[in-house]
């Protein structure tokens, strides 16, 4: 038996670069090994975008169509919609009442993402809502509904995790030996940063390449990226370990070209323009092989609507299995 693994995405924007090398790339290794659930998490989106459905409706499509052009594998992955699986829902009310209101404001990850979100809840977070803070409870409600055993995560989402690793040891103490504590799995790569230097690359920080980004939108964001503040003058030698021009040029251009890159930079033979634009041209050829992979989905829309709707309806058959088991287990299997 394949052991189970999931892990969701939120739909609020297509995915960047920091998607692909950060969890894409680790998915399509897990993706021949286990029974992977790959959840498009758009009830938990609306915790924090529940003024624009319309947003978070149109990226459920474009993020599914993302996954497929980097190599997500539908008869290997099952994609679902979080909102279609009822259980989902039942089980956060359920789990609800393990987990007090003090211990989900601990949450590092939520303190975190209150902080960055103050335009929507307040300098003070006053204006937080009962969903967005409840999110881990539903987070535990997404792994649980599917026996997961394994969760790939970054560091950052790992507190997340242990939320969840608390309810289901709280359950079971309660309720009896029923749910599976799921363990992480942690990427190797780092995390990426922004062309800014941002220690992270974010959908609404506008320093992120996506996927779908063209030639255009490449190259301005690229010609904006920060480079060594002590190159003046087109001749004067840099250091490429502090130049976000450098930092990408690692991910998408071969060894050669880059040991080139480095070694000019170093030498003060290399302008700081030219080597934006030879990092452009690699992001573009980069690219290309995804976005055409992309185009079979952007011109049948209804060949993604079937992907994601057989993923819904198994994972809905395997959530009702764990729902019996949890409602037996809590003496309310009338």
């Amino acid at each position: 038996m394949k052991k189970t693994i999931l892990t969701g995405l939120r739909p609020t924007g297509n995915l960047h670069l920091g998607h692909l090398f950060g969890a894409g790339t680790n998915y399509l290794k897990l993706q021949d090994d286990y029974e992977f659930f790959l959840e498009i998490a758009d009830v938990q989106a609306l915790t924090d975008n529940f003024n624009n459905p319309d947003k978070v409706r149109h990226n459920v499509y474009e993020i599914t169509m993302d996954l497929l052009a980097i190599g997500i594998d539908p008869k290997k992955v099952h994609i679902f919609l979080q909102s279609k699986i009822p259980q989902i829902a039942e089980l956060t009310v359920y789990y609800s009442n393990l987990v007090t209101v003090s211990r989900l404001f601990r949450n590092p990850t939520v303190k975190a993402e209150v902080a960055q979100k103050k335009e929507l809840f307040g300098n003070d977070g006053e204006s937080i809502t009962y969903g967005f803070l409840g999110y881990p409870v539903s987070q535990a409600a997404d792994i649980t509904a599917f026996s997961g055993q394994l969760v790939p995560v970054g560091d950052d989402q790992l507190p997340l995790l242990e939320q969840c690793r608390e309810i289901v040891r709280k359950f079971n103490n309660i309720y009896g030996d029923t749910l599976i504590e799921p363990e992480a799995v942690l990427s190797n790569v780092t995390r990426l940063k922004g062309l800014d230097g941002n220690e992270k690359m974010g959908k609404s920080l506008g320093n992120a390449i996506f996927l779908v980004d063209n030639e255009e939108e490449i190259s301005k964001k690229v010609m904006g990226a920060i480079t060594d503040p002590s190159k003046i003058k087109k001749d004067d030698p840099a250091n490429p370990d502090i130049c976000m021009v450098y930092y990408y040029h690692k991910l998408v251009t071969d060894n050669d070209a880059l040991n080139t890159v480095c070694s000019e930079c170093k030498a003060g033979k290399r302008g700081c323009v030219a080597c934006k634009k030879e990092l452009i041209n690699n992001l573009v050829k980069f690219l290309e092989p995804i976005k055409d992979r992309r185009k079979k989905y952007e011109e049948n829309p209804s060949l993604v609507k079937e992907i994601l709707d057989d993923g819904t309806s198994y994972a809905k058959e395997k959530a009702a299995h764990t729902i019996d088991k949890v409602k037996h287990a809590m003496k309310i299997d009338y």
